[in-house]
C-alpha cells in the first residue's frame, strides 16, 4: 500500500524546485489538474494549484545518517529555523526548514537503529 500527502500551493514550480533541488526529490507523477507529486525514497508529496497555500503540518526527510543530515543542512541553511542537534526525547538529530510556501520541514536522522519501512 502506498499513501500520498497533499498540500495546496500558490507557487508550484517554485515548491517543486524547492523540494526537488534542494532536497533531492524525483517527480513522481504530473497530474494534468494542476498537482505535481514528488518522491523521495517512499515518501509521495503532491502539490495541488490552489490560491490558499496550505501550510499546517511537517514534511519529514529521514536520512541514513548525521553526515546526510549535515550535507543538507548546507542545503538548507539559509532556510533553517537553526543547525541539526540531538533530540534526546525521540532518539534522533534533526533540523527544520521552511519551503518557499513557509510550510515546516524537517530533516532527520534516527540515533539507533530502526525497524525498515515497506
Amino acid at each position: 500500500m502506498t499513501g500520498i500527502v497533499f498540500f495546496r500551493t500558490d507557487q508550484r514550480r517554485r515548491i517543486v524546485e524547492f523540494y526537488t533541488e534542494r532536497l533531492g526529490f524525483e517527480e513522481w507523477l504530473e497530474q494534468d489538474g494542476g498537482c505535481t507529486i514528488l518522491q523521495r525514497d517512499n515518501l509521495l508529496v503532491g502539490f495541488c494549484d490552489d490560491d490558499r497555500p496550505e501550510t499546517e503540518g511537517v514534511v519529514t526527510v529521514v536520512v541514513e545518517d548525521r553526515a546526510a543530515v549535515e550535507e543538507l543542512y548546507g542545503s538548507l541553511e539559509p532556510r533553517a529555523r537553526g543547525p541539526p542537534e540531538t533530540n534526546a526525547d525521540f532518539d534522533i538529530y534533526q533540523f527544520f526548514a521552511d519551503d518557499p510556501d513557509g510550510r515546516a520541514v524537517e530533516v532527520q536522522t534516527f540515533l539507533h537503529e530502526t525497524p525498515p519501512v515497506s
